[in-house]
């Protein structure tokens, strides 16, 4: 597992669930991500690992931010380094996490009382406080506001933007024979600009195979349904074609 920050001593600054951030020499402007294999869910009460997750996830958060940059949607990725590092800006990231739902599944179809699979007549923009320890709670602009989370005209940019990367994900995914379930984004703000951050994989995803209604994605890992590797290899090979 090549680690191209560690071997040139480029200082280690963060530690996830998923991903580790360092420094990029004496460059503050840029940041190196390193995919891990690890899995977690459950707000980390459940812990494994998946074969090759941290190089697929690389991969496909590549293409997809390559995909996304072809129509007009800017991310923090810069460059591909190695199997599992990527280069990107280093943003002032807001404390909100994105959740955009186009069909129901996990914790909307419980908090409605509907099935799952449910196709939303419009897709459904939820707000999350990005905190572990309080297992990240469901707000809104007034909390932003009320919180001191950052400026409401970044927020409401980040969600006109989430809306737009639904739609060119949604279409992607559809022509390969998937349903974009739903997924989880991130923003933040480099050089006066809102920009896509974090990641785009099966972690921050659902994803089902629109025949089978299967599911691809990190609830294979979550729901023990097993066949978790050969999911994200699915991802990995259909994003690889981008």
């Amino acid at each position: 597992m090549k680690n191209i920050s560690e071997e040139k001593g480029f200082k280690k600054i963060y530690e996830g669930k998923a991903k580790m951030l360092y420094e990029y020499g004496g460059d503050e402007k840029k940041l190196i991500t390193y995919f891990k294999d690890d899995a977690t869910a459950f707000n980390g009460q459940k812990k494994g690992t998946i074969a090759n997750k941290g190089e697929y996830n690389n991969s496909i958060s590549v293409s997809l931010f390559k995909l996304l940059k072809n129509n007009g949607i800017e991310s923090h990725f810069i460059e591909k380094l190695s199997e599992r590092e990527m280069l990107v800006y280093n943003l002032k990231m807001l404390p909100v996490e994105f959740v955009v739902r186009n069909y129901t599944a996990g914790s909307l179809a419980k908090k409605m009382g509907v099935e799952e699979g449910v196709k939303l007549i419009s897709p459904v923009l939820e707000l999350y406080f990005k905190s572990d320890e309080l297992g990240d709670p469901m707000i809104n602009e007034t909390y932003v506001k009320a919180f001191d989370m950052g400026e409401i005209k970044d927020v409401e940019e980040a969600e006109n933007i989430a809306l737009k990367i639904n739609g060119v994900l949604k279409d992607f995914f559809d022509k390969n024979g998937l349903l974009l379930v739903d997924y989880k984004l991130e923003f933040g703000i480099f050089n006066g600009r809102i920009l896509l951050a974090d990641e785009i994989t099966p972690d921050t995803m659902r994803l089902w195979d629109k025949l089978t209604l299967e599911k691809v994605d990190k609830d294979r890992f979550r729901r023990d349904l097993g066949g978790v590797e050969e999911a994200y290899k699915r991802i990995y090979d259909i994003t690889s074609n981008i």
